[in-house]
């Protein structure tokens, strides 16, 4: 019971703490999630269409890809991917990424 409302919520707070430390940095970000799936762009609001998802910067998408992995963390290797969070993540695995992609987003404006 309540498995699914967590695994939701634990996703929700992932890319709830993404879109704040973007913001925090001035970097644009949006991104949805249904249970465990997640997505997101460095766009200032959704796609609604493939034409806008490309227009995305596919150079900084790259420098966070291989800066959250040099830090031990996996997503998506393509800016239009879905990523999943599962039951095995924590509280603390969210803080890290949220954390480690902040220190990215930092060196997209320096």
């Amino acid at each position: 019971p309540g498995f699914y409302e967590a695994l939701g919520q634990r996703t929700r707070s992932l890319v709830e703490g993404l879109k704040a430390a973007a913001d925090a940095e001035g970097v644009p970000f949006c991104g949805d999630s249904e249970g465990g799936m997640f997505g997101f762009f460095l766009l200032p609001e959704l796609p609604q269409n493939y034409p806008t998802v490309m227009t995305t910067d596919g150079a900084k998408f790259n420098a966070l890809f291989h800066g959250l992995l040099d830090r031990g963390i996996y997503i998506a290797p393509a800016l239009y991917e879905a990523g999943f969070v599962s039951a095995a993540h924590t509280g603390q695995d969210i803080a890290d990424t949220v954390s480690a992609a902040r220190e990215i987003f930092k060196q997209f404006n320096a």
